[in-house]
């Protein structure tokens, strides 16, 4: 227990250092879920940014918008995911009181990129700036101890700090997205409208029925990504702003598993695209059975018939 600082002799025969009163069997079972989370995390987000570079007829803006999101969902269960199972399950931190800081930064930046799509720098800048500061902890007593004397790691930010993530990391881009998911919605029928006014007999009825049904699908698939994200996030976004203003009340297995409720949006997100857009169950199937080998592979047609 933090046999190299000195302010932790004081607390070498406390009963307090990282209690996990969990049998075996619950860990086993946590650890398997987790597992199987970060698995699917890690591979269908690799799956999907695989896809996108390797095959040109999905070049466009919408699949590079899908690609930058993927990418932070993967490192998000590549570099976060293995750390925090290991802490949610054990209920301790092994790794040290500088690596807690490089971990809850990298955890910070990924998840305000995730709000703030496609820019990079700004929450990068952020959440490192903020946490190696220890801005977001500023008044909080003790929290380095809890740390170095307790191995613990806990996802902590002060009042002025809480107020400022909720606002400005979930509640405006949050709000942003669904101002543009109405717009979008709003628009795609009025484009089914202008469509079904088209005379049934046209030589345009085939592609007419065509669009409307890649319009409804388009809306619908935005939609449900939106819905999942924010029934995500929001828990935990809400314990983050009411905790420090109820003097740390939330239980920390609470807050853990609200925390991971975020963390599985990243893997819910590769099995929404796989559900709901055929091109990316084929280009899977590309990948599986070692086709992408063969460089013409890069130009198949993946959205025939779609």
């Amino acid at each position: 227990m933090g046999e190299n600082n000195p302010e932790c002799s004081q607390y070498e025969n406390s009963s307090f250092s990282c209690p996990n009163d969990s049998s075996f069997g619950i860990r086993l079972g946590m650890y398997t879920f987790l597992i199987l989370c970060m698995t699917v995390t890690i591979f269908g987000n690799l799956g999907l940014i695989i896809s996108i570079l390797f095959f040109k007829q999905l070049y466009s803006p919408t699949n590079f918008l899908i690609l930058s999101m993927a990418g932070a969902d993967f490192l998000l269960g590549f570099l976060i995911m293995p750390y925090s199972m290991v802490r949610s399950v054990e209920r301790c931190w092994y790794f040290g009181n500088i690596f807690c800081k490089v971990h809850y930064s990298f955890d910070l930046m990924l998840i305000i990129r995730n709000m703030i799509f496609l820019c990079w720098a700004a929450p990068a800048v952020f959440a490192f700036g903020v946490v190696i500061t220890n801005s977001h902890v500023s008044g909080i007593t003790d929290y380095e101890l809890l740390v170095a004397c307790f191995h613990f790691c806990p996802i902590t930010f002060n009042k002025l700090w809480s107020v400022i993530m909720f606002f400005t990391c979930f509640l405006a881009p949050g709000s942003v997205m669904v101002g543009i998911y109405i717009r979008i919605f709003i628009v795609s029928q009025r484009h089914v409208r202008i469509l079904k006014g088209i005379p049934n007999h046209s030589q345009h009825e085939t592609i007419t029925q065509l669009s409307k049904k890649k319009d409804i699908k388009a809306a619908k698939t935005l939609g449900i990504v939106m819905g999942v994200f924010l029934s995500c996030w929001l828990p935990v976004f809400i314990a983050i702003v009411i905790n420090p203003f109820t003097n740390f009340s939330t239980p920390d297995v609470l807050f853990d598993a609200l925390n991971w409720l975020g963390y599985i949006n990243s893997t819910c997100n590769p099995l929404i695209y796989g559900f709901f857009y055929p091109w990316f169950r084929k280009s899977l199937k590309y990948i599986i059975l070692g086709k992408i080998c063969d460089p013409s592979s890069g130009s198949a047609n993946l959205l025939e018939s779609i």
